[in-house]
């Protein structure tokens, strides 16, 4: 086999410029595999001959996180999808990062990718999906859609899974800054429990300061935004930023994750996950922060990333 055909195993590679910024996008999910300014990563990506692990830089639809048991009832009907993480007996991160997707447009510094999600073990919805991404002097805006065309409503909720990066050692060099009031409590299957005030607790991130040896696999909410509306995640070191920004009315949750449960020599060294999310873990099942489209309705929201340094 040549080099001209060989196939990735994350698939077709689509490349964006804007300046000295790069952003891969992958066939496969439809997600980042690589952003960088110049000579340093914006994001911690994974190289053209891996596949994404961990969830890095995946598109999670149509929901974030998990779902106990994989079982929840909609509209009446009770479902059942498959155990995507049997060790937990959960349904993990939608149903689209390992589908193949398509490039429907692309430019020198902008691009939508595409996938039709059809009706499977249980799921019954068919859902266009679709990804705008665009790079300009502010960085990277992210624009997820999904439009319901079948005859049915369907459940919904977004997630996204880019790991941030200053170009680190490690995790624990890091300054972290994440506006939040409340972050969640969860069982050892890491399902929502409830909620609890950050206020003196060692999930208090709202005055930046450094991870150190601090172990995260949190889901935050109560998230201030700033005057154009956004709630903004950063990391720092070295004079460097990598800041992850949402649209705080449509992701009122963003999951924050060191990478302490990796495998050895990857533990804390591969970026610092920042997830905008729609809604909670398990919300097919509680309803909480649940988008339900009807046949013909839509949703689409912004989140992106900017950098410093």
């Amino acid at each position: 086999m040549t080099d001209t055909q060989r196939i990735s195993p994350s698939g077709e590679q689509w490349e964006i410029r804007h300046g000295d910024q790069r952003l891969t996008v992958v066939g496969v999910g439809g997600g980042i595999r690589s952003y960088d300014a110049g000579t340093r990563p914006v994001l911690h990506g994974y190289r053209d001959d891996a596949r994404a692990d961990a969830g890095r830089g995946q598109l999670l639809m149509p929901w974030p996180n998990r779902i106990a048991d994989g079982a929840y009832t909609f509209d009446g009907t009770a479902q059942q999808l498959p155990l995507t993480e049997p060790a937990r007996h959960n349904a993990s991160h939608g149903l689209v990062r390992w589908e193949q997707w398509s490039l429907i447009d692309r430019s020198e510094s902008a691009m939508t990718v595409g996938f039709r999600l059809m009706p499977g073990p249980g799921w019954d919805g068919i859902l266009d999906l679709s990804v705008h991404y665009a790079l300009d002097d502010d960085g990277l805006t992210v624009t997820p859609s999904a439009t319901n065309v079948g005859t049915v409503p369907a459940p919904f909720g977004f997630g996204a899974h880019p790991y941030l990066s200053v170009g680190e050692e490690s995790v624990d060099e890091l300054t972290l800054s994440v506006p939040a009031a409340r972050y969640l409590t969860v069982d050892d299957r890491l399902l929502p429990t409830g909620t609890e005030p950050v206020d003196g607790t060692v999930y208090d991130f709202r005055t930046p300061r450094p991870i150190g040896d601090a172990v995260l696999d949190t889901a935050f909410t109560g998230l201030a935004s700033d005057a154009d509306g956004r709630w903004r995640v950063s990391i720092g070191a070295g004079g460097r930023t990598s800041t992850l920004w949402a649209q705080a009315d449509s992701f009122p949750y963003t999951q924050v994750f060191t990478g302490d449960s990796l495998p050895a020599g990857r533990a804390r060294h591969t970026g610092v996950a920042v997830e905008p999310m729609s809604c909670p873990a398990n919300a097919f099942v509680t309803g909480e922060a649940l988008v339900v489209l009807e046949p013909g309705d839509s949703w689409s929201a912004s989140w992106g990333i900017s950098h410093e340094g």
